[in-house]
């Protein structure tokens, strides 16, 4: 388990500033908290204000995990999970997830019973839905690499069925195929008025990076573009939009021997025209985050075996 220990002094040495944009989103005397630990694969945050907790996925473990904000206890919201990864909250407050084991997306409904919402494509199996996220009209996001299906990890061995790619359930439920051309379809993320959609390509060469598209009303994408590039051997995961369209990223070191060589485990923060503006050090692998808290102004940072916490000064949007 990696060793941590919360600043005693302010401004947190572990904040980065990398560009002045970010001073007016970094709060002076707020430091990265550790908030619960013992995880073996940290992912999809979702913050529940009305209950005020936080689930996270801890895949190999095959369980969701909660995080009490009133008591900080941390106990099993689902388990087993169906090695569960990305998680989300619908237009009506319900739980969305990701399975890998069952190679579907579910809706948690408000007695507890699950909704399947999207299995297959065309008549073959989904390899192992990753993330998700849902607009304003009620359609669903979620992105379909195999990572889930590699082994005894993260699922169960499985054949691939279906290209990686990224699909929309429409406010209908028809599941639609949006975007097949990305190796290793990964986070994804709306702007806050919803015009552009955000994509990682996790398995990108040389570097990984984020595309941008234009998003209609009708849920059509188009004018695909850079938005952001790791610019060396870090590699994006999930990640999440503020109110002002800065991209809070999770980041890692990608897959070199000497731990974290180049300082790049945690947080990277762009701004909307894609440049870093920040990095929240940590001493873990970042994969995903969420904004969370009364006001939406703390980031909640889903990192290997732990979970870390930070106020800032903004919002989630």
């Amino acid at each position: 388990m990696s060793e941590f220990a919360a600043s005693v002094r302010y401004p947190d040495p572990r904040i980065e500033v990398l560009d002045e944009r970010f001073l007016k989103l970094r709060l002076f005397s707020a430091g990265v908290e550790r908030i619960a630990t013992g995880l073996r694969w940290a992912e999809g945050p979702v913050w529940f204000g009305d209950g005020r907790y936080l689930l996270v996925s801890d895949i190999p473990n095959n369980r969701i995990i909660r995080w009490d904000e009133a008591s900080g206890a941390v106990s099993d919201f689902r388990n087993p999970s169906n090695n569960a990864n990305g998680n989300f909250r619908d237009r009506q407050g319900r739980l969305i997830t990701c399975e890998h084991l069952t190679r579907r997306v579910t809706r948690t409904e408000y007695d507890g019973s699950i909704t399947v919402l999207a299995d297959n494509w065309d008549g073959k199996r989904l390899n192992s839905p990753n993330d998700i996220v849902c607009a304003h009209d009620g359609s669903v996001w979620f992105t379909d690499p195999t990572f889930g299906i590699g082994g005894y990890w993260e699922g169960e061995p499985a054949q691939q069925e279906l290209p990686h790619a990224v699909y929309r359930i429409a406010p209908d439920g028809q599941l639609q195929q949006v975007i097949t051309d990305l190796a290793g379809p990964n986070g994804l993320a709306f702007s806050p008025d919803e015009s552009v959609l955000y994509v990682v390509e996790s398995r990108a060469s040389p570097t990984r990076k984020i595309w941008a598209y234009d998003h209609a009303a009708d849920g059509k994408l188009s004018n695909k573009r850079l938005a952001a590039d790791a610019q060396g051997p870090g590699a994006f995961d999930g990640f999440r939009v503020d109110v002002e369209g800065n991209l809070w990223c999770g980041l890692g070191s990608n897959g070199a021997l000497d731990a974290n060589p180049d300082g790049l485990d945690g947080v990277r923060v762009y701004a909307p025209d894609g440049k870093a503006i920040a990095h929240i050090h940590l001493p873990e692998r970042c994969a995903n985050v969420c904004f969370g808290g009364r006001h939406r102004n703390r980031l909640f940072m889903a990192a290997s075996h732990s979970v870390y916490a930070l106020y800032v000064n903004t919002q989630g949007a």
